[in-house]
């Protein structure tokens, strides 16, 4: 095997490695989805709480650390931000098993987001200086399948420790492995050089913080792209937060089949979604390069359908199917999402503009996407008892519509985006 051969194949090692890092993240980041009602009942919590627990608690965090952290890791060796973050949020995972009152929780998911702040946006730019542009959407969003990967795991293990175990056993059990797999991670994986996979080369000299963002500013295609993210990602966190206990409640479904259900309609069906989504990006850009957006507007519109299947159908099993359709089509955006933002700006602006890009997304969609879901939920309960969270998920319609509108107005603006850019 010669050096070519093998730095086209370390190229892919080092892509899965961080797609396990990426598994790590949403195990832990989820796994208090599937625990939920367990908690809710032992700590004696309102949906309100819950949607905080499982939303605005860890994004707060999350979104806002996630800036400087990109900043400091584009100017800096990203794989040792990586690896810390990974340790970091691993073992605050562990310590939330041992919590007693709905505070100690709040903070422990807060610690989880600080952690979990240093990982996404210094793995973009890693992977965007291992893979050209022309392969670049398919590698992030192979990335990206580490979501669904880690949904799929969290949800299956989750809900089968917590139903022979209990709950504490399950935050355990997730967490300690993460913290041993950032010590590997660290001393196997080399830092790229930045800027190696671009037409123009190597870049030498960090943009100042000013110049950066007023870059993003200067992108209209970016700003637009961002919110559209944020707002799809409102129904994906708003419904997705609440599936178990949507389940439990209106089909009477135990938490272990749950855990099943969730994990392969969810997990597998997101993965499907989310290498879909950067490959046929990538397959298209030859014909126009506003596929990238227009690929994401369309499975927005798609995803309407199922959407309105799996609230209103009776039948448990159908709902249950469903799931693998609505959970496909909301992962096709964050490959393309990722890959035109990095397209918009140069080497070592591309984690901080991906952390930009995610705490957007993730204000919107993390933030307020379970905490509205769970509030409506609340306030309907009253007049719908159990099936509350059927219509306050009806609240999806009006997000996903705002979704796919600046979806449309920001591949309007991409071509004459992408002019501005120097390489």
């Amino acid at each position: 095997m010669n050096n070519s051969d093998k730095s086209k194949s370390y190229k892919w090692f080092v892509l899965a490695l961080l797609t396990i890092v990426y598994t790590f993240n949403f195990i832990d980041r989820q796994i208090l989805v599937i625990l939920a009602e367990p908690i809710k009942a032992e700590l004696n919590l309102s949906d309100t709480q819950l949607g905080l627990l499982t939303g605005l608690a860890f994004a707060a965090f999350y979104v806002t650390l996630g800036i400087p952290i990109a900043r400091f890791a584009d100017m800096n060796n990203r794989k040792n931000v990586v690896a810390a973050s990974l340790a970091a949020w691993s073992l605050m995972t562990a310590i939330s098993g041992s919590v007693n009152s709905f505070v100690q929780l709040f903070f422990a998911r807060m610690g989880v987001g600080i952690g979990e702040a240093g990982g996404s946006p210094p793995a973009h730019s890693m992977i965007s200086d291992y893979f050209p542009p022309k392969q670049r959407a398919t590698a992030l969003s192979i990335y990206s399948m580490g979501i669904y990967i880690g949904i799929l795991i969290g949800f299956v293990i989750g809900g089968v420790i917590a139903k022979n175990y209990g709950w504490r056993i399950a935050f355990y059990a997730i967490g300690i492995p993460g913290v041993l797999f950032a010590a590997l991670f660290y001393f196997i994986v080399k830092e790229p050089i930045k800027g190696q996979s671009d037409p123009g080369g190597i870049i030498k000299e960090n943009p100042t913080l000013k110049e950066v963002i007023a870059t993003l500013l200067n992108r209209r295609t970016f700003i637009l792209l961002a919110f559209a993210s944020g707002f799809h990602a409102f129904g994906n966190y708003g419904t997705g937060n609440f599936m178990p206990s949507f389940l439990m409640r209106i089909h009477n479904i135990d938490i272990a089949t749950i855990g099943y259900v969730l994990g392969l309609t969810a997990g597998i069906g997101g993965a499907i979604g989310a290498f879909s989504g950067g490959y046929f990006s990538d397959r298209f850009r030859h014909r126009d390069v506003r596929w990238a957006i227009w690929i994401p507007m369309l499975a927005g519109m798609l995803y309407l359908i199922p959407h309105t299947v799996l609230l209103f159908t009776g039948n448990a099993n159908l709902a249950m199917t469903t799931i693998l359709f609505t959970g496909s089509l909301n992962a096709v955006f964050i490959g393309p999402a990722i890959a035109v933002t990095h397209s918009l700006v140069n080497a070592r602006m591309r984690a901080f503009a991906s952390a930009i890009l995610f705490f957007i997304l993730n204000l919107i969609g993390l933030g307020f996407g379970p905490l509205v879901v769970g509030y409506l939920s609340d306030l309907l309960t009253p007049t719908f008892g159990d099936f509350s969270l059927r219509w306050a998920f009806c609240f999806i319609y009006l997000t996903e519509i705002i979704s796919i509108t600046l979806y449309y107005l920001a591949g309007k603006n991409y071509i004459n985006d992408l002019k501005k850019v120097e390489i």
